[in-house]
């Protein structure tokens, strides 16, 4: 394995740590407006990537395609704002697990559409480590029980994390993983103000109490800014579908963090799950892209 490439999946795992304690920083969220919190969430983090993406010379609004600014709004769109909004309806008529079980599927879903739509056969051994991966995530998150507009829900949210990196592939290259992640989010925040005043107009902002303005900065500065910056630089270097690998660490890291903010506990699940997870990323990753091979694959039709 090159340097690139472990570099590059340092990234990756740094990037799914980071999200998956996301979802306990949001518990400490839930009396908070959802659409006005992602939209203070979206803003602050466009306040920070922007300026860091022009200053490393990503083009400027005038010089991005009519195509990008398509690409870039429906992955707002659907990675972001729509990710978020379907993880909360699942959770209205299905345990947590169900959505975690669902999304951590996101692996097998890369591994086989990323290939495909560059007319190649899926590689048999990501496929498998993409399999060990999702039991593991499964193990980790438990199975729960839910009804069909949960599932559904939930099959909405896999569909966003699965658009969150499929459609930025063919932005990368000219834009950069800053330059994706700052307009992405300034998208986002126009989206969810829109979606928040539409939902609870004059109440879809307020003051955050101490609690919830911490949790609130944690997702905007490092579950968003740190980690949308790792992750599509990880994207970048070792390619989609070796990427979706990483996927497996969020549910362990979100059970691992739960317990400190009360909101859950640690068990045999969660060592073995995470065993399982470790073997997959193992596997996949030790065969390596040979020499010259670029990461970042041929853009994705849409």
């Amino acid at each position: 394995m090159g340097v690139d490439k472990i570099r590059g999946g340092l990234c990756c795992a740094l990037a799914m740590m980071l999200v998956g304690s996301s979802f306990p920083a949001s518990s400490l969220l839930l009396h908070y407006p959802y659409a006005g919190g992602q939209a203070i969430r979206y803003a602050l983090g466009a306040l920070i990537l922007l300026p860091l993406a022009f200053r490393r010379g990503a083009p400027p609004p005038h010089r991005v395609t009519a195509r990008e600014w398509g690409l870039l709004a429906l992955l707002a769109a659907t990675g972001l704002v729509g990710f978020n909004l379907a993880i909360l309806f699942a959770l209205r008529t299905a345990e947590p697990a169900v959505p975690g079980v669902i999304v951590g599927c996101v692996p097998v879903v890369l591994a086989t559409v990323v290939p495909l739509a560059a007319r190649k056969r899926p590689s048999g051994r990501i496929l498998v480590a993409a399999g060990l991966v999702v039991a593991g995530a499964a193990i980790v998150q438990g199975f729960g029980r839910s009804d069909p507009a949960g599932l559904a829900f939930s099959l909405l949210a896999l569909a966003g994390e699965a658009a969150f990196s499929l459609l930025a592939i063919p932005l990368l290259g000219r834009l950069g993983a800053l330059g994706v992640s700052g307009y992405t989010t300034a998208l986002a925040t126009v989206q969810a103000l829109v979606l928040a005043l539409v939902l609870d107009g004059p109440a879809a902002l307020r003051w955050p109490t101490p609690v919830e303005a911490l949790a609130l900065l944690w997702i905007a500065l490092l579950v968003t800014v740190v980690a949308f910056i790792s992750w599509y630089t990880g994207l970048q270097r070792v390619g989609a579908e070796h990427a979706g690998l990483f996927a497996g660490i969020l549910p362990l890291t979100a059970a691992l963090v739960a317990p400190l903010v009360g909101a859950g506990t640690l068990g045999l699940s969660q060592l073995v799950g995470g065993l399982a997870v470790a073997g997959g990323l193992a596997f996949g990753l030790v065969s390596g892209r040979r020499s010259g091979q670029p990461a970042v694959e041929p853009p994705v039709p849409v």
